[in-house]
């Protein structure tokens, strides 16, 4: 049965919902390293062996939300808070392209404090004075932000839905809305960006159905690029003390997710480097992965981005994250992009 299944994605066929829940419930080492060599082969053909990198800007920690499974949530009153001054933010992207990156992704918690003003602004100069597409990770915001922001020069929004089951959904997310997340999904495409969202593997609650739904809804979305990550409990939150989410269990979501969607940007997340720090990273990107995000916020600040705990490379200055990154790249005998790796989807540049 498993290996018909996987000829079926060997020859690049439709899988169903069951497909995947049969495909998701792969234990055997042999099929598990046939169902990684299939969605590899797929990921060069649709992709190609480039690796594109995405300089990660954490410029604020502050967020309104409660979401129960963040280390940023606003009710965690044990973490420190900071947020970079705007021209504070414009010099360290200044350094991400010194370095070499083509894309820079802003990040932070949902944080009212920025004017709409001063977002436009910043990605007006960013804009002006660096080559980079610029991509934004700032939640949920009322449409007309999203309008002008990309009027601005905004190329990318990522925007997680972390679980397709709106009933998970809404444990997890007490102060959001199933539904209102994916309207903005679809007000995103409509608007012209390239959107980015994804999903959180072993969520406290989650099933084997759910995730085979989560890919199912990667393509439903037309998802441009799609981050899959494990769950990492964060002790100061509600979730504290349930397990983590499994690595072996990521990497499968990540190989049919590159099965599925053949052409998207399928991110090697850094939480996979928290459960395996020598090469989670690198499996990943032998499982499907052809995007490496790694972080060029201030290092006095990493430590405060707790998303989770023991987040890697907290210590390392951006030129160190630079080359350590380029030697990973190399050491699996792939390249470097050289562009900013739009998406596939995508028929024209972003600004530049």
């Amino acid at each position: 049965m498993i290996n018909e299944l996987l000829a079926k994605a060997e020859q690049k066929l439709e899988l169903s919902r069951e497909d995947l829940i049969s495909l998701l419930s792969i234990e055997d080492p042999v099929q598990l390293q046939r169902l990684f060599a299939i969605a590899d082969s797929i990921r060069q053909e649709y992709v190609g062996d480039e690796i594109h990198l995405r300089g990660l800007v954490e410029f604020s920690n502050y967020c309104r939300k409660n979401c129960f499974y963040c280390g940023l949530r606003q009710s965690n009153r044990l973490l420190s808070r900071y947020r970079m001054e705007l021209d504070e933010i414009l010099d360290t992207v200044e350094l991400a392209q010194a370095l070499g990156y083509k894309t820079v992704v802003l990040q932070s918690g949902e944080d009212t404090f920025y004017s709409l003003d001063q977002l436009i602004g910043l990605v007006r100069q960013i804009k002006k004075r660096n080559k980079l597409a610029v991509t934004l990770s700032i939640g949920e915001l009322p449409r007309h932000y999203y309008e002008q922001l990309f009027a601005a020069g905004a190329d990318r929004y990522l925007l997680r839905f972390e679980t397709s089951n709106p009933d998970l959904y809404a444990r997890l997310h007490p102060d959001s809305r199933f539904g209102h997340r994916m309207l903005i999904l679809r007000w995103l495409k409509e608007i012209g960006y390239e959107v980015g969202s994804g999903s959180m593997i072993g969520l406290p609650g989650q099933s084997i159905e759910d995730i085979a739904n989560d890919i199912l809804a990667f393509k439903t979305l037309d998802i441009d690029m799609i981050g899959v990550g494990p769950y990492i409990s964060h002790p100061d939150t509600p979730l504290g003390g349930e397990p983590d989410g499994n690595l072996a269990m990521t990497l499968k979501v990540i190989a049919l997710t590159r099965i599925v969607t053949k052409d998207t940007n399928i991110p090697a997340t850094t939480a996979l480097a928290t459960l395996k720090p020598d090469d989670g990273r690198e499996m990943a990107l032998e499982s499907g992965a052809n995007i490496l995000m790694p972080n060029t916020t201030p290092v006095k600040y990493r430590p405060m981005y707790a998303l989770y705990p023991d987040k890697v490379c907290i210590g390392e200055a951006s030129n160190q994250c630079w080359h350590c990154t380029q030697h990973r790249i190399a050491s699996i005998g792939r390249r470097l992009g050289l562009g900013a790796g739009m998406s596939p989807h995508k028929s024209i540049s972003p600004s530049m």
